[in-house]
């Protein structure tokens, strides 16, 4: 019975989702004729959301001399599986940090949000934090020895403190909340369209914004966020890809296609969800990844693009 509760749910979020999108917060009474909308889930998309964001086709150097103005490359990169871990088949994973060799974990969902440590090689909860029912959780940040973890719709980020998980405060914002990274000196942002906030830490007031776009068109869905060696990473919601941008800019530098990293075997019931998460070791530069109930997390390394796009599992 749980699936197609699960998939019930998406369908009354999807249903909300595109309203607010189309009429305004103010459209949220009108999701109630269609039932309680728990979750931003994904089943089976609308059409208009099916398409892929694929990278532009490279200019020949006879095109880019008759017409400076074709579009540059843009690479799409593939994946070797390093490892794999167990993950928690119910953490709706809504943001994804490493430190110090653990894990940490925002889980969203209303009424089954938290805040999580959870050890890398076991997927074992070490500790967990619920957040109040109202909320839904959404991206997360460690910054300056404090978690940062934002809620979908409600305006309000939470502040814990790392070895407690105690809430030491709270900021609001204008919005929506999806994902969240930092580059050392800023947090980054993004709430579900093409732009990317970057905000002050010290105060949480927005310093400036960037639109991504690839070549010139706008990516919108922009969800979890990681900054990995001066690029910001974007999982891009009912896809499985992954977009890396240039900070200062905005512009799409590089895709990575996830297709086929959790294999149709290991989706029992198929319960799992879309691709989201992203974490970086940087001291042993490790990328993990996993996805929203998703029963596995994966370190990968990020290879070019093959003419045969079955990935390979390094063992």
């Amino acid at each position: 019975m749980l699936p197609q509760a699960l998939r019930a749910v998406s369908r009354s979020a999807l249903r909300e989702k595109n309203m607010r999108r189309i009429f305004g917060q103010g459209s949220i009474a009108l999701s109630l004729l269609f039932g309680s909308a728990a979750c931003r889930q994904s089943a089976q998309p609308p059409p208009s959301l099916k398409a892929v964001p694929v990278a532009a086709q490279p200019a020949t150097t006879e095109e880019l001399q008759q017409n400076p103005t074709v579009p540059r490359r843009v690479p799409t990169y593939r994946f070797e599986v390093v490892n794999t871990y167990p993950h928690d088949g119910a953490a709706f994973t809504q943001g994804l940090v490493y430190h110090q060799g653990q894990l940490y974990e925002s889980t969203g969902l209303q009424g089954q949000s938290s805040l999580r440590r959870v050890e890398l090689e076991t997927g074992r909860v070490l500790r967990k934090v619920d957040i109040p029912q109202q909320y839904f959780g959404e991206g997360l940040v460690l910054f300056n020895n404090k978690f940062i973890q934002l809620t979908w719709v409600s305006g309000v980020a939470f502040v814990y403190d790392f070895n407690s998980f105690e809430q030491v405060g709270s900021f609001r914002y204008s919005g929506e909340g999806w994902g969240i990274t930092d580059d050392g000196q800023q947090l980054i942002m993004s709430d579900g369209t093409a732009d990317l906030r970057f905000l002050d830490p010290t105060n949480f007031q927005e310093k400036r914004r960037v639109t991504v776009k690839d070549n010139g068109r706008s990516i919108n869905r922009l969800n979890e966020l990681e900054y990995i060696k001066g690029e910001i990473w974007a999982n891009v919601w009912y896809t499985d890809r992954i977009v890396r941008i240039q900070p200062a800019t905005g512009n799409v530098i590089g895709w990575i296609d996830l297709a086929g990293l959790l294999a149709t075997a290991d989706n029992v019931g198929g319960r799992a969800d879309v691709l989201n998460g992203i974490a970086y070791d940087a001291e042993r530069d490790r990328i993990f990844i996993t996805g929203k109930l998703w029963p596995k997390l994966f370190e990968v390394r990020v290879v070019e693009q093959r003419t045969e796009l079955k990935p390979r599992v390094v063992r």
